[in-house]
């Protein structure tokens, strides 16, 4: 579903991802690991389109689509969606203003709003004042009314209380694995996604089918993504930051 090829990325006048490529299957969950500053935020922007970060090099496909060179609105509609780690605040736009339009006018938002504690946000401004948890379920609740087939997700669960991870990752679980309704009536279709996650708690709440280390701009090695996460708990990325291979399976 998204095959990302030799991609080289600027941000700040810097390059940050220096020849990444890999593939996000249909149906696949796949997970980003990395120290801070690998470039994993950066990665998941450039496929979303964002105008700080600038391709230099490479491609980025999207349903056999080259999309490397589109605009943000036109990778939405063909099914992108992204739940960023820090969204702006949006001052003079309503929550619920902003998920009527990308919804199109259709669907119960005041219903949707309340499975995530998240009604009496409709009518404020987006992210003024909100909490970490409140920022997060807010994200995640517009990112769900957009049904997307693919889905960024940078650190879903960083700056999360213990009783907000719970919500959180019951419902990124709800969206990874939604109940759609195709043309034989009972087809159940899992969204494909790509997760950075620095803590892998939200690995107990998804299934995920491979992971991923980025280490200075270059993914250096992938696997299942419990063995990588138990490497790191154990080993941190000195490993990594150590080897001069670039390993994949």
């Amino acid at each position: 579903m998204l095959d990302v090829v030799g991609l080289h990325v600027e941000a700040g006048g810097q390059e940050i991802i220096k020849g990444v490529s890999f593939r996000v299957k249909e149906g696949e969950t796949c997970v980003l690991f990395g120290p801070n500053g690998s470039g994993k935020s950066t990665l998941l922007s450039a496929i979303m389109g964002y105008s700080s970060c600038k391709i230099t090099s490479g491609s980025i496909f999207f349903k056999e689509v080259d999309i490397t060179h589109m605009a943000i609105d036109e990778r939405a509609k063909l099914g992108i969606g992204m739940m960023m780690q820090r969204p702006p605040n949006v001052s003079g736009v309503r929550l619920g203003d902003l998920i009527g339009m990308s919804i199109g006018g259709g669907g119960d938002i005041t219903k949707k709003a309340s499975e995530f504690r998240m009604k009496e946000f409709l009518d404020r401004d987006i992210n003024i004042g909100f909490s970490g948890g409140e920022i997060k379920r807010s994200e995640l609740l517009q990112l769900t009314m957009q049904s997307p087939d693919f889905v960024l997700l940078d650190e879903p669960e960083s700056g999360v209380d213990l009783e907000n991870i719970k919500l959180i990752g019951e419902k990124v679980r709800d969206l990874l694995y939604l109940d759609r309704v195709h043309s034989c009536k009972c087809c159940r279709r899992h969204v494909s996604s790509l997760v950075i996650t620095h803590t892998g708690q939200i690995l107990d709440y998804i299934g995920a089918d491979r992971g991923y280390i980025l280490q200075n701009g270059l993914i250096r090695c992938s696997g299942r993504p419990s063995d990588i996460l138990d490497d790191i708990r154990k080993n941190g990325y000195k490993e990594c930051i150590s080897c001069k291979m670039i390993r994949t399976e």
